[in-house]
Formats: structure tokens, sequence, C-alpha cells
């Protein structure tokens, strides 16, 4: 019986993880849709990137985008760039009232559901909590990936989000080649 238990226990973990994301992963080319035209992922290679998948209507959501505008404003000249993506239900429609409330700094807009669950490797078929935070590094690297819930990053996200954006910024842009 012990022997069974601990069958189902290894199943049930090597399912979880199986469903997790794989990190670090090359960032792949993604497209933010919004009032101002698309931005490309591609175009912040260089610098950090915290790319932040919301919902327009959660105030879990809300309450990151303000997070995330404070963080931008004080680490935008150290070479970082924090950027939205909504993806609820008519995120098209409802993103214009939602930037006039709450007056992002960075670039946010919506993208479909498919493309955003293909971007964090994330069955379709899995629930998703929300916000959803990606930290890229100078590279095109995802470094992490917090999904909203139960993350520990979440406790104190403020807080959570300028250590690794610390750890981020301070790793050069460019591997240096050794002398031979």
């Amino acid at each position: 019986m012990r022997g069974l238990s601990r069958a189902v226990l290894l199943l049930c973990l090597l399912g979880a993880s199986a469903l997790a994301a794989t990190v670090p992963r090359p960032a792949p080319e993604f497209v933010v849709r919004g009032p101002g035209g698309e931005v490309l992922l591609s175009q912040y290679r260089g610098k950090v990137v915290l790319l932040a998948f919301i919902f327009t209507t959660c105030s879990h959501c809300q309450h990151t985008v303000g997070i995330m505008s404070e963080v931008q404003k004080e680490y935008a000249s150290r070479g970082f760039q924090a950027l939205g993506s909504a993806f609820n239900d008519s995120a098209a429609q409802l993103l214009p009232a939602f930037l006039a409330q709450f007056h992002p700094n960075f670039p946010v807009g919506y993208s479909a559901r498919p493309t955003v669950l293909e971007f964090l490797q994330t069955p379709s078929n899995m629930p998703l909590s929300v916000p959803v935070l990606v930290f890229i590094d100078k590279k095109g690297i995802i470094r992490s990936q917090h999904i909203g819930g139960d993350d520990p990053f979440f406790k104190d996200q403020e807080k959570s989000m300028r250590t690794e954006l610390e750890a981020l910024l301070k790793e050069p842009a460019h591997a240096k080649k050794k002398a031979r």
C-alpha cells in the first residue's frame, strides 16, 4: 500500500512539473496590440523587460499596473521596460477605459488568449490566475514567470519585483568572449 501511495504521489508531481513552463528559456516574439499600434517584445532587446499579462477588470492586476508604473519611472534610466498585455474577454473594447482610469506610463495593450497561453507555455485547459509576471533579461531570455494566486512572489509583489529587477539589471547585456 505504501508503494502505491508513493507511485501516485510521484505521478502527481511529474504531472505538475510537466505543466510548468520551462525557465529559463528564450522569449519568443510577442505582439501587444494597442491604441498606438503594435508593440513587439523584440523592440526591447538589451533591456530588462517585465511583461505583465492582466485582465482589465481584475483589481489585483490594476494594483500591479500601479506598481509597475512606479517601477518604470524609477528604473527606466537603468535599462528597464515594463510592458502590459490584457487578454480577458473584450480586452480590446475595455482597454481605452482602463488606460484612461489607470494612466500607465508604459505600453499596455491586448493580445489573444491562445497567444498568451502559448507564450507562457500553459495548457489551454489549465486554470490561470492573473496577473502573470514574466521577467526577461537583456539577452531576451525569460528568467522567471510568476502566476497570480498562491505564488509567494505576490505576498509583497513590489519588494519581490524590485529584488528581481535589481538582480537582472546588474547582469551584463552581452557575455564577454574569453581571450585565447
